[in-house]
């Protein structure tokens, strides 16, 4: 069976937080998917003995209003860099071999703000629906977002 395309997305966005305050926070994922998801997840939840402490962890987490679950694991975390990779361990929606990884950076020249990058790769499964990788694109958008919204002064 063929592999489908890999795809890549990059989205980045300059927060109004210093970078030592939004990596406390988004260094834990059960953090993150609160500040990107709100009311549009529920359940989500470390697994397996898991925990913002260890790496690598499982988490998962249902999407709403369909229900779907999402199983993922954070495999690396760097502080020194705050830096965090994480990935797919089953399909969710359309998406397979999903990898992402979000970096928080200072603004040099700007004493409180923040620069946070969020790098994904994925294939979407045969059979996607029309349109689905577009409605996709618009809600990896819609995350950065509503990181930049949350940490808006």
């Amino acid at each position: 069976m063929a592999l489908s395309p890999k795809y890549s997305v990059y989205h980045s966005a300059v927060l109004d937080a210093d970078a030592d305050e939004v990596w406390a926070k988004v260094r834990d994922m059960m953090v993150l998917l609160d500040i990107v998801f709100g009311e549009g997840i529920e359940n989500a939840h470390w697994t397996h003995g898991g925990s913002a402490k260890k790496v690598p962890s499982t988490f998962e987490f249902t999407l709403l209003p369909n229900h779907d679950l999402a199983r993922e694991e954070v495999v690396g975390r760097s502080e020194t860099d705050r830096s965090l990779t994480y990935r797919s361990v089953a399909q969710v929606l359309f998406i397979v071999d999903y990898v992402a990884t979000y970096r928080v950076r200072p603004v040099t020249n700007e004493p409180g703000r923040s620069f946070i990058d969020w790098e994904r790769e994925f294939r979407v499964v045969p059979g996607a629906p029309a349109g689905f990788l577009d409605d996709l694109e618009a809600l990896f958008a819609q995350e950065i977002a509503t990181v930049k919204a949350h940490f808006a002064a």
